[in-house]
């Protein structure tokens, strides 16, 4: 499934795989652990949704243990953005900021991605400048509020997207990876996954169309593909890769035959050869048991790379790679609180625990001031 090692690199025997360099489509990756696309709310809203503070670069920084780490989620344009003060990707001053964060992974030994990322749905005029979300059909998610400048709001109604807006969308996706490379980074992982855009049109639940993007499998697949075939026609497609959830109910989506659903599109994908599918196993943020759909089957099914994702501990991690189950292993809240994990993962150390009170709070409080190993060690 994964690719032979680089040239010239000899395989470390004494270590588990999981800590082994590996090529993930065209991008040779010193280890098999993957800092997972982590909301932190911190980009320089005022100033347009740009993100390469000091403050910025040093988070990332000190997280490029990560033989890969993929960006928090960018949206692709305005009507994109869902939370306060995230980043975009649209705007040569996003560019510009995300060259510094880069540059600085590159610097530090790491390969970073950016997640590229339109919420359709999920977002409130108050976070787009005055724009109506956006969707396949006109069906307001259920239990899901928004929070912004002025308090925590109900998402209204979406408009349901025409054909002339879906192709402007899909060229939204197309731009937002040519600026990905221009800022430096080493591909872009599609967020397919957790009831966005692209997540929207996959379910039934969320797409009622009745055109050529809506109704069968196929055609609710649709979307998704022409993103794809977008991205990879700009950038190659050894350097695209897409994040799913078959079975997550995050932002009220639903599917009424996931198996069906995304064992077609997952085909699709190994047919455009990109590299890597990256799986949310089970419910976002909860528990892995979640039973409808077999990740075994779509690991077989895609001849690229297969990065798991949701609930992994050093054990489990090891185990996936080394059995053959995934080619990589992504950890998202571990990152949060410890910097420094794959060295704390290698030696088999303690975790910091993270503080969900300050996920998405502004400052360094939460966010560059978890202690390393080694800073920990000289405290004791």
């Amino acid at each position: 499934m994964n690719s032979p090692l680089p040239q010239g690199t000899a395989p470390h025997s004494t270590e588990p795989k999981l800590f082994q360099p590996t090529r993930i489509g065209s991008i040779d990756i010193a280890n098999r652990v993957v800092m997972a696309p982590l909301t932190r709310s911190r980009a320089d809203e005022p100033a347009g949704d740009v993100p390469g503070s000091d403050m910025n670069v040093e988070y990332y920084r000190q997280r490029s243990g990560a033989g890969l780490i993929i960006s928090e989620g960018t949206q692709v344009s305005p009507v994109g953005k869902g939370y306060m003060a995230t980043p975009g990707i649209y705007s040569d001053a996003q560019v510009e900021g995300w060259k510094r964060i880069t540059a600085a992974v590159h610097s530090a030994g790491s390969k970073m991605l950016a997640q590229i990322w339109h919420v359709g749905r999920i977002t409130h005029p108050d976070l787009t400048g005055g724009a109506q979300p956006i969707g396949p059909s006109a069906i307001a998610p259920r239990g899901v509020v928004a929070y912004t400048r002025n308090g925590k709001v109900e998402i209204p109604v979406p408009q349901a997207m025409s054909v002339e807006r879906i192709a402007e969308v899909v060229g939204q996706f197309r731009r937002a990876a040519s600026n990905a490379m221009r800022a430096g980074f080493d591909g872009v992982e599609i967020h397919g996954a957790n009831g966005y855009l692209i997540d929207q049109f996959l379910r039934d639940g969320a797409n009622r169309r009745d055109d050529t993007y809506g109704g069968s499998v196929a055609a609710r697949c649709r979307f998704a593909l022409e993103i794809v075939d977008a991205v990879v026609a700009e950038i190659g497609a050894g350097h695209v890769g897409i994040r799913l959830s078959p079975l997550t109910p995050f932002n009220d989506l639903a599917d009424s035959n996931p198996q069906h659903t995304f064992d077609h599109l997952v085909e699709q994908l190994d047919r455009r050869s990109i590299a890597f599918v990256h799986f949310i196993e089970g419910a976002t943020g909860g528990s892995r048991d979640v039973p409808g759909f077999d990740y075994a089957k779509a690991r077989k099914s895609f001849r690229g790379a297969y990065i798991a994702n949701n609930g992994y501990d050093r054990a489990l991690a090891i185990d996936a790679v080394e059995s053959g189950r995934a080619d990589a292993v992504a950890f998202g809240r571990a990152f949060i609180a410890n910097p420094d994990l794959v060295q704390r993962l290698r030696r088999n150390a303690p975790l910091n625990t993270p503080d969900p009170k300050s996920f998405y709070t502004p400052g360094p409080v939460g966010y560059t001031d978890y202690p390393s190993l080694e800073q920990q060690t000289e405290q004791a």
